[in-house]
C-alpha cells in the first residue's frame, strides 16, 4: 500500500486524481523553495563551464512572510459575555500551549501553508492524556468534507513513510483515519508494509467525541476551494530570472574582466621568451618574413568595455521587485529605515501592503485559531473531570513586529487592563514592571 494507494482508497473519482496530481505539484514547490528544484539546462558543446548563481530570494521571502504574521505569537484570550478574562480558562489553555511549543509551530506551520497551499490543525488527546496541539503540512494528509457543506470535515487520513526501504516488506508506512459515522468520530490507527497488509495496530476506536478535532487551513484560494494556493509558485519565474540573469552576469565578467594582449607581426621566439611581469622589460622583435615589407611588430592590449551594467542592474532591480509586490513584501534596505526608525507611523506605512495581505490570512486563521480553543476545551470537558463548557468567546489579537509609539501602546495596553480584557500579570509580563 503506497501512498498513492491510500489516496485512490479514500478518496475516489475525479477529486481522488485530482488530489494525487496535486500531490506531486507540492513536492516539486517544497524542492524549489529549499533551492533544489531551482536548477536549469544549459547550453551542451560549450568550451567553459557556465556559473550556475541560485539565491534563493523564494525561501527569504516565504520566511518574511511568516515572521511578519505570527513573528509575535497572536494573544488567545477567553472572554465571558462581559469582555472579562475567565481566569480559570484562559491559564488552563496557556498551560496547554505552552506544553505544546505553540508559538513554534504556528510560524512553522504558516510556512507550510504559504508553501504547500494548505495545512491542518490537529487535536490529539483521551481519558487520562493531555491535549495535544499539531499542525500538520499538506503532503502528510488527505481530506474530505461533506456534500452540503464544504468546510466540515466528513473524515481525514494522517500519513507519512516510517522509513525508505527498498522492499516492500520492510516498508513502513504510518496511517490514521477519523471518520465522522452518525455522532461518533472513530478512530483507525495503524502501520503497513509496502503490500499493505497491516503489520501494528489497525482496530477502529470510538474517540468518544460528536466532531473530527482537526480543521483544515487553506491559502488563499475561491469559495468552494479544498486546495488552497501558494505563494512559492507566484514567484517562481521572477526566481528562475533572477538566477539565470546572475549567473549569465558572473559569465560575462569571467570572460571580459581580464585583458588580453594582441601581438601583430611579432617573431614567435620573441614572444615565448616575453615574461608578463610588472615592469618586466618586452624585447619585442618583428617576424622576419614581415620585415622584408618594411612592416614593423606591434603589441597592443584589448581591454574589455563594460557598457551593459546599468541596463543589468535595472532588469535584476526589476525581477527583483517584482517578488516583492507579487508577495506584498516591501523591498526595504538599512540604508532607507535608517531614517525612518525612530518613527512607528512611518514604518507601518512602509508595511502597509504586508498588512493587509496578512489581515486578509487572518480571515482564515482566526476562526481556525478560535475553533482550537473552543475544541480544546470541549476534549477536557469530554476527557476529563472538570467541565469547560460554560459560555466564553475568543479574542484574537493580531500582533505585528512594527515598533509602535511606547506611549501610546501603553495607554492602551491600561485601558485594556481596565476594561478587563488584559490581565495585570499581562501588562506587566509585557513592560517588565
Amino acid at each position: 500500500m503506497s501512498i498513492a494507494d491510500i489516496i485512490t482508497t479514500e478518496l475516489s473519482g475525479l477529486y481522488g486524481q485530482k488530489v494525487l496530481e496535486d500531490m506531486g505539484d507540492i513536492i516539486r514547490l517544497y524542492d524549489f523553495y529549499e533551492g533544489r528544484g531551482q536548477d536549469w539546462q544549459t547550453a551542451q558543446g560549450l568550451d567553459y563551464r557556465p556559473a550556475k548563481v541560485v539565491t534563493n530570494l523564494c525561501k527569504k521571502l516565504i520566511k518574511r512572510e511568516a515572521r511578519f504574521m505570527f513573528g509575535r505569537t497572536p494573544e488567545l484570550r477567553v472572554l465571558d459575555s462581559d469582555n472579562m478574562i475567565i481566569e480559570e480558562y484562559q491559564q488552563m489553555l496557556d498551560g496547554i500551549l505552552e506544553d505544546n511549543a505553540f508559538p513554534e509551530r504556528l510560524i512553522k506551520g504558516l510556512r507550510d501553508c504559504l508553501i504547500g497551499k494548505r495545512v491542518a490543525i490537529k487535536l490529539t488527546g483521551g481519558v487520562g492524556q493531555p491535549i495535544g496541539v499539531q499542525i500538520r503540512p499538506s503532503l502528510e494528509f488527505v481530506y474530505e468534507t461533506f456534500d452540503d457543506d464544504a468546510d466540515r470535515l466528513r473524515k481525514i487520513i494522517f500519513f507519512y513513510r516510517m522509513n525508505d526501504s527498498a522492499s516492500l516488506e520492510e516498508q513502513r508506512i504510518w496511517r490514521q483515519k477519523y471518520e465522522l459515522s452518525g455522532d461518533r468520530c472513530f478512530i483507525t490507527e495503524g502501520v503497513y508494509d509496502g503490500r499493505g497488509k497491516l503489520v501494528e495496530g489497525g482496530e477502529c476506536i470510538n474517540s468518544g467525541l460528536p466532531f473530527i478535532p482537526c480543521r483544515v487551513v487553506l491559502n488563499d484560494g475561491l469559495t468552494g476551494d479544498l486546495s488552497g494556493e501558494s505563494d512559492v509558485a507566484e514567484i517562481m519565474e521572477g526566481q528562475n530570472a533572477y538566477n539565470r540573469l546572475k549567473s549569465d552576469d558572473m559569465d560575462a565578467l569571467r570572460f571580459n574582466m581580464f585583458p588580453q594582449r594582441v601581438a601583430v607581426d611579432a617573431d614567435g621566439e620573441s614572444l615565448e621568451q616575453m615574461t608578463i611581469a610588472p615592469g618586466s622589460l618586452v624585447d619585442l622583435m618583428t617576424d622576419p618574413a614581415c620585415g622584408d615589407d618594411g612592416r614593423q611588430a606591434k603589441l597592443t592590449m584589448l581591454e574589455a568595455s563594460f557598457n551593459y551594467d546599468q541596463r543589468f542592474e535595472n532588469a535584476i532591480n526589476r525581477v527583483k521587485q517584482d517578488m516583492h509586490e507579487l508577495l506584498g513584501v516591501p523591498n526595504l534596505s538599512l540604508e532607507q529605515l535608517r531614517g525612518l526608525a525612530q518613527s512607528g507611523k512611518a514604518m507601518r506605512a512602509l508595511y502597509w501592503e504586508l498588512q493587509e495581505r496578512c489581515e486578509e490570512r487572518w480571515t482564515v486563521w482566526e476562526p481556525a485559531l478560535q475553533w482550537m480553543c473552543r475544541t480544546i476545551f470541549a476534549m477536557l470537558t469530554i476527557y476529563g473531570d472538570t467541565r469547560y463548557d460554560a459560555p466564553c468567546k475568543i479574542h484574537v489579537e493580531h500582533l505585528y513586529p512594527i515598533p509602535e509609539d511606547e506611549e501610546a501602546e501603553r495607554e492602551l495596553d491600561l485601558r485594556e487592563v481596565a476594561a478587563g480584557v488584559r490581565s495585570p500579570e499581562s501588562y506587566r509580563e509585557k513592560w517588565n514592571i
